[in-house]
C-alpha cells in the first residue's frame, strides 16, 4: 500500500499481508477485520506522538553512545524523526490503522524515509517499555499543565478573598444558617482544597518520574545499554529498578486519576454553590453572559450551565478512575493487551479536568457578588446565637453547656416574637437569665460576630486579609 494513500476498506480484509508487515516472518496471513479493529489504538494513542519521538531520540542517542548503532545511523534517525514531527504538526502524517499504534506508525514512516537505519531504532527496546515511557511522559506533561491551572484557579479565588475579606455572608452547616462568615473566608476554603490537589499532583509526579526505557519486553536486554543516560535525557530521576514492574505498572496513571477525581469533587462542590448562589431565592451572585445560557422558551432565564457542566464532569472523571482500576485489578505480570485500555480514560479525564478548572477560574473572575444581599442574610436563622452563648461564658462565667441551654431558650423566645436576637428586648432576655446586661447587644450584630473570630484560620476580616495576601504572594 502506498503510505501516502488514504486507508481503504479492503486494507482491513483478511489476507492483507501489508496489514502486518512489521511482524516479519512469524505471521503469513493478515488479521481479520474484527481483530484489526479491536487491536488498533492509533485512533487515540496518536496523542503520544511527541513523547514517542522524544523517547526514540533519547534511545537512539544512547544506542550510538554505547556503540550499538553507528553515529551515522543515529544522525539519520534524528533527522528522520524531526521530519516526521514536522509532518504530524502540519497534519500531513499518513496514520495507518493497519499499523495498530503510534509507535509502529512512526517507526514504519521512519524506515520509509531513511531506510535500514530506521530498522535499527528498535534495538534493545520493546513496545512494552516504549509505551510505558511515552505514557509516563504524557502524564508528567499533563501534571505540569494542570498544576499551573490549579495555581491560576487558586489565584482567582484568593484574589476574590482579598477583595471581600470583610464582606459578611451566611455560613452554613447542613445548608442551614450557622454563623456569619465573610465571602473572602469562604473563598479561601476552596484555595485550601486546591492546594491539597496540587500537593497530590506533586507526589504523583515524583513517584512516576522513573524511566521504564530499557526494560524491553519484561526481562531487560542483553545489549550493553546505558539506562541512566536515557532516563537523564528524558528528565526522569532514575531508571525503573525492576524490568517486570517497569512495563506492567500503571500506578502513575491511577494516582493521576485519583487526584483528578478528588479535585473534580472539589470543583463540583464549588460549582454547586455557584448554582445555588445564582438562583432567585438566594441572589448572592450574578454571572455574565460569558458563563450563562438562556432558555428556548422562557426569556427571563439565565442558566449557570458552565457550573452545571463542571458538576457533571465529576462523573466522567470518577468513571475514568473506576475503569482503569477495573482493567488492572486482575492482570498477572507482566504486560497484557488489556493495558491498551489505560490511555483513553486518562486522556479524557485530563481534558475534562483542564476544562473544569478553566471554567471555575473564569466564573470566579466573572461573578458579581451582591454583598448587600449576603449581609442581609448573614444574620438570618439566629446566626449570632453562638456569639450570645460565648458572651454568657465570658461575662457571667457560666459553663458553656449552661450558656448553650440559656441561649436556646432565648432563640425560642425570639422565634415566638418574630424578631432577631439583636431585636429581642433586654427585659425578655433577663426573664430567662437575670444577670444579662445591655452589653450583650455588642456581640449580636453580624459585623461584631465576624470581627470576633480572630483565631488562626478564622473568619475575622484581618485574618482573611492576611491569609489571602500570603497565598497570593506564594502564587
Amino acid at each position: 500500500m502506498n503510505s501516502n494513500s488514504p486507508i481503504r476498506l479492503d486494507d482491513k480484509l483478511p489476507g492483507n499481508t501489508a496489514a502486518n508487515r512489521q511482524w516479519g516472518g512469524r505471521f503469513t496471513a493478515g488479521p481479520s477485520a474484527i481483530m484489526q479493529e479491536i487491536n488498533a489504538s492509533i485512533g487515540f494513542d496518536r496523542k503520544l506522538w511527541r513523547q514517542d519521538i522524544n523517547g526514540s531520540l533519547a534511545h537512539a542517542a544512547m544506542l550510538a553512545h554505547c556503540g550499538i548503532i553507528t553515529a551515522a545511523d543515529e544522525h539519520a534517525i534524528r533527522d528522520g524523526l524531526a521530519a516526521i514531527a514536522a509532518e504530524i504538526e502540519a497534519g500531513a502524517f499518513p496514520f495507518e490503522s493497519a499499523l495498530e499504534d503510534i509507535h509502529m506508525n512512526i517507526e514504519s514512516r521512519l524506515t520509509e524515509r531513511i531506510g535500514e537505519a530506521g530498522k535499527r531504532l528498535h534495538t534493545a527496546r520493546s513496545r512494552n517499555d516504549q509505551v510505558a515511557t511515552d505514557f509516563r511522559l504524557w502524564v508528567r506533561d499533563a501534571i505540569d499543565g494542570l498544576d499551573a491551572q490549579l495555581a491560576d484557579t487558586m489565584k482567582a479565588l484568593a484574589g476574590r478573598a482579598a477583595a471581600h475579606a470583610a464582606d459578611p455572608m451566611p455560613g452554613f452547616t447542613h445548608l442551614q444558617a450557622a454563623q456569619p462568615v465573610t465571602l473572602g473566608h469562604h473563598m479561601l476554603a476552596y484555595v485550601e482544597m486546591l492546594a491539597r490537589d496540587r500537593g497530590r499532583l506533586a507526589d504523583a509526579r515524583r513517584r512516576l518520574n522513573e524511566c521504564p526505557l530499557g526494560a524491553a519486553a519484561l526481562a531487560g536486554t542483553s545489549f550493553p545499554i546505558d539506562r541512566e543516560a536515557t532516563a537523564s535525557a528524558l528528565g526522569f530521576d532514575r531508571p525503573a529498578a525492576n524490568s517486570i514492574d517497569a512495563v506492567s505498572d500503571r500506578d502513575f496513571a491511577l494516582e493521576f486519576l485519583s487526584t483528578a477525581a478528588i479535585s473534580a469533587m472539589h470543583l463540583s462542590r464549588f460549582a454547586e454553590e455557584i448554582v445555588i448562589w445564582c438562583s432567585a431565592p438566594w441572589r448572592f451572585i450574578r454571572l455574565s453572559d460569558a458563563f450563562t445560557t438562556g432558555s428556548s422558551i422562557m426569556p427571563q432565564k439565565r442558566n449557570p450551565d458552565a457550573a452545571e457542566l463542571v458538576r457533571a464532569f465529576t462523573g466522567r472523571i470518577n468513571g475514568a478512575l473506576v475503569a482503569l482500576l477495573t482493567v488492572m485489578k486482575g492482570l498477572p505480570l507482566a504486560y497484557a493487551k488489556d493495558m491498551q485500555e489505560d490511555k483513553e480514560p486518562v486522556f479524557d479525564a485530563a481534558e475534562a479536568w483542564a476544562l473544569a478548572l478553566a471554567a471555575i477560574a473564569g466564573q470566579v473572575r466573572d461573578m458579581q457578588p451582591d454583598t448587600a444581599r449576603m449581609k442581609e442574610l448573614a444574620g438570618s436563622g439566629f446566626a449570632t446565637a453562638t456569639d450570645l452563648a460565648d458572651w454568657l461564658v465570658r461575662a457571667l462565667a457560666l459553663p458553656f453547656r449552661e450558656a448553650h441551654h440559656i441561649t436556646g431558650r432565648l432563640v425560642a423566645a425570639a422565634e415566638v416574637a418574630g424578631c432577631t436576637l439583636a431585636e429581642l428586648p433586654l427585659a425578655t432576655m433577663q426573664s430567662v437569665e437575670p444577670r444579662i446586661t445591655s452589653d450583650v447587644f455588642s456581640v449580636l450584630s453580624v459585623e461584631a460576630s465576624v470581627a470576633s473570630r480572630r483565631s488562626y484560620g478564622g473568619t475575622a476580616p484581618e485574618r482573611v486579609a492576611e491569609q489571602a495576601a500570603r497565598l497570593l504572594a506564594q502564587l
